[in-house]
């Protein structure tokens, strides 16, 4: 019997179609929200490839489908469209035409993964084992509502309704060609917070005239570290961070106001409740001992995003099936920047992995002007969503 063609020599006869397609939304990037032309190319992509497709006149996200008439479970693979606000420094032939506009965080290498998996599944029906969704999703930069809600709300998950649900994200720390993936909490829940120190602005000479906002908004800064080293279990992690401080406008004029702006980041929902509460309440109450009164506005933006382990373990199972174990590599620790992919992991089970870009004689970060992932990665990111598929439908959920 024939050994059966592996998916990275599927993906590899796609690399053109997947170039054409990451170079043309690269050289247009879209900020969250205002992914319109992005999702013509999507469009045009799939009515290319002959796939099915929604779309919705009062967003920008898609919905394709592959072998809707095919029996098994059904896999929903998930891109992220958006863009960030940072001008280009890559030099690269195809670099974003809009100063200020720039995909640096590989949501063009995403689509054109997906892109890719649905080009090969459509060519290939018989290498399906099971209808496939394709869900195109803008606005995941956005930090608070983000784009993965709005696409549920319009029956992303449904008609037919997704068994399991897969999405990856390019990580330049990783080498390239190898997938990290961890089950139970893998990344953060994300918060942010506004507080507004009420002083009394006077001249910087008679600062006991005060209360000198600028004074307590640095004593607030200190004492909000107090959160991380002495309220939470040391074996849970917490990140506070203010990273926004303003006020005044100059040397010798203190200012009424100082405002603080920042992050907190928690694995689990109970600690973020925990630092929720904490927070309000010792700024209040470093505020009050120095005579000043603050404002203090709290947001919730994604819950941290946990794999469940059956269905980890079954996408992983293909993973390492297609590029074996010394490339497919469990994380020791999560990560504390977050993903709203984990709105679908808290109705659908699935996974969420990090894709290998790094290269040693380029190191690059994650929201860098440099940014840029070899091509490489388009056929390990195809392969790699086509086997964790693969996994997943080999069993009914």
């Amino acid at each position: 019997m024939p050994t059966r063609e592996s998916w990275t020599a599927h993906a590899r006869r796609v690399l053109p179609a997947m170039r054409a397609w990451r170079t043309a939304i690269h050289q247009e990037p879209e900020l969250s929200g205002e992914e319109t032309k992005t999702r013509e190319k999507i469009v045009a992509a799939l009515n290319e490839l002959g796939i099915p497709y929604r779309t919705f006149h009062d967003f920008p996200g898609v919905i394709g489908l592959v072998g809707e008439d095919r029996a098994g479970p059904v896999v929903a693979l998930r891109a992220d469209m958006d863009a960030l606000p940072l001008t280009e420094a890559t030099g690269a032939a195809f670099k974003s035409r809009f100063p200020g506009r720039m995909h640096a965080c590989g949501h063009d290498v995403h689509m054109a993964c997906v892109l890719g998996a649905a080009a090969v599944l459509s060519r290939q029906p018989r290498l399906a084992g099971g209808p496939v969704k394709l869900l195109f999703q803008p606005a995941e930069e956005e930090g608070n509502r983000g784009g993965a809600l709005p696409l549920i709300e319009r029956g992303c998950l449904e008609k037919p309704h997704v068994d399991y649900v897969v999405g990856q994200h390019v990580l330049p720390g990783l080498p390239l060609g190898q997938i990290g993936w961890r089950t139970g909490a893998f990344m953060a829940a994300a918060d942010h917070f506004r507080i507004a120190v009420l002083g009394r602005g006077g001249h910087a000479a008679t600062p006991h005239q005060g209360p000198d906002a600028v004074l307590i908004a640095s004593e607030i800064v200190t004492g909000l570290q107090a959160l991380v080293s002495r309220v939470r279990n040391p074996l849970d992690p917490v990140v506070v961070t203010v990273g926004s401080i303003h006020g005044g406008t100059r040397n010798n004029i203190l200012p009424d106001e100082v405002v603080l702006e920042g992050t907190v980041r928690t694995l689990r929902p109970a600690t973020r409740d925990l630092i929720e509460s904490t927070l309000k309440r010792r700024v209040a109450s470093i505020a009050a001992s120095l005579g000043a009164r603050v404002r203090i506005q709290y947001h919730r933006g994604y819950p941290a995003l946990i794999n469940p382990p059956d269905a980890t373990r079954r996408a992983v199972a293909g993973l390492t099936e297609e590029f074996g174990r010394n490339r497919v590599l469990e994380m020791e620790h999560p990560i504390m920047g977050a993903e709203d992919f984990a709105r679908y992991l808290e109705r659908v089970p699935g996974t969420f992995w990090r894709l290998g870009v790094g290269v040693e004689e380029r190191p690059e970060s994650l929201h860098s002007a440099t940014f840029l992932p070899d091509e490489r990665s388009l056929v390990l990111g195809a392969a790699a969503l086509l086997a964790a598929t693969e996994g997943l439908q080999r069993a009914r959920p």
